[in-house]
């Protein structure tokens, strides 16, 4: 019966609602960079001191079972702004992973961004971060959708000079001038390399300015901070702040950044009418050791698709509308805030359109079950795995980024992840039944998700 359940792509109408400039609410979509499910003290770390996101938590919703559409940056932060996984915009690959500096694609002028569907509402747009999506000019920030831009235009451990240091020394005690990494406003360089010690205050302050101009606008804010990702950064506010260290001052800092941007909203009169919603794209660095983040009790992290990889820390906030102290199980992903976004500005999705979210507003406000009753975990453009329920099938598994080969299993491996969420216990040899649906979803995802060629692949000739 599950598998008959709103199986492969869809394409859907959202119907259109009569909200006025004033009704719509605002968005704001915190988003970290290697962030590992076990790194929030409201997900349960000992030491790492995150008060404003804990407090986030307890005045709106907690969601346990949230996922990344991959488990690397670019074809996670494709699908989170196009609603669609990452294979149908052909921005994931099995031999580039990610952007480089010498790459020559990004996300194609065709996609539709949740920025686009969001400015034809008459939203102010913003990105502030790592964008990662093409470097190009064609492929920044200001060509998907955004008014404006200031940030990163890959990973902050990209461009590295050739006579920086490797290993734990590149980890633990980094220095900015070892990476040339450009900050860029809009489509213009304005400072390279960039000081990374202040990136996330300045992150920071140019989101709370993007809120106090449009107090009077609805408006969409992208903030996608450079860090966790290695190599570790903090301002001399919070050296030493933290029990964990270098990563832990780096949490604690992005922890305090959510409470300016909390503040600003509610400043400016604004926390009412405004949705903030903040996770990351992919799981922690396990294999930077010290200067990596933990998935706590899920396994692996980074680069795989075992829970550890994809399954996020997640907190939705909106005073006066999500209920306090909520916690949910139900499952929902990245791609699925597209078209929640748009539902609740009043919006439709293009016609025709192939979109692999779901509207997941009955979870933040009715918290009532989910839509989805299934999802995808490719690494590159290969099905690794898929969710049904509070089951998962691995049918290829492959440990953290950096290590191991890749594994075929003839029959997939089988975990109830409700009962058994470290995914230890295979249930697949007594679960003959479970095998045989799973390998139907899979079928249907083969037949429905098309994959584009990648994107990832051309780079500049070498000098």
């Amino acid at each position: 019966m599950w598998v008959s359940l709103f199986l492969g792509a869809f394409s859907i109408l959202i119907a259109q609602s009569s909200l006025s400039a004033r009704d719509q609410p605002n968005f704001v979509l915190i988003f970290c960079d290697d962030l590992g499910y076990g790194d929030l003290g409201s997900y349960g770390h000992p030491s790492i001191r995150t008060p404003n996101l804990d407090k986030m938590a307890a005045d709106g919703m907690r969601l346990t079972d949230f996922y990344s559409a991959a488990s690397v940056c670019t074809p996670s932060r494709a699908a989170l702004l196009t609603g669609r996984y990452p294979v149908r915009s052909g921005m994931c690959s099995d031999r580039r992973r990610v952007l480089f500096p010498d790459s020559l694609g990004g996300l194609p002028e065709s996609e539709w961004t949740i920025a686009e569907a969001l400015k034809s509402e008459g939203y102010a747009t913003a990105a502030v971060g790592k964008w990662h999506l093409g470097h190009r000019h064609q492929y920044l920030p200001t060509e998907h959708g955004f008014d404006s831009y200031y940030g990163i235009p890959y990973s902050n451990d990209m461009d590295r000079v050739s006579n920086a240091p490797r290993g734990a020394a590149k980890s633990l005690e980094p220095h900015i001038n070892w990476w040339n990494v450009p900050l860029l406003r809009n489509q213009k360089v304005v400072e390279q390399p960039v000081d990374q010690t202040t990136i996330t205050r300045r992150y920071t302050r140019q989101a709370t300015k993007f809120i106090e101009s449009n107090r009077e606008n609805p408006f969409f804010l992208y903030l996608a901070h450079s860090m966790p990702h290695v190599p570790l950064f903090r301002s001399k506010q919070f050296k030493g702040h933290s029990l964990r260290g270098l990563y832990g001052d780096v949490i604690e800092e992005i922890d305090w950044s959510v409470g300016q941007i909390l503040s600003a909203l509610t400043e400016n009169g604004l926390d009412k009418n405004t949705l903030v919603f903040f996770t990351s794209d992919n799981g922690p660095w396990l294999t930077q050791g010290p200067a990596g983040g933990t998935a706590g009790l899920l396994r692996e992290g980074k680069g795989s698709t075992w829970e550890g990889g994809m399954r996020e820390p997640a907190i939705a906030w909106w005073p006066g509308q999500i209920q306090p102290g909520s916690v949910s199980s139900e499952l929902a992903a990245t791609i699925d805030l597209f078209p929640t976004f748009l539902s609740l500005a009043g919006g439709n999705l293009l016609a025709g359109l192939e979109i692999d979210g779901h509207d997941m507003s009955p979870v933040l406000f009715e918290h009532s079950q989910s839509v989805r009753h299934h999802f995808a975990y490719y690494r590159g453009t290969q099905i690794f795995a898929l969710r049904m329920g509070a089951f998962k099938a691995h049918f290829m598994t492959k440990s953290a980024y950096g290590r191991d080969p890749i594994e075929t299993h003839d029959r997939p491996l089988i975990y109830n992840l409700q009962a058994d969420p470290s995914e230890r216990f295979d249930l697949g040899e007594s679960r003959p039944e479970l095998v045989a649906a799973f390998e139907n979803l899979k079928v249907h995802y083969l037949n429905e998700v098309e994959v584009a060629p990648s994107r990832l692949e051309s780079r500049m000739p070498k000098q």
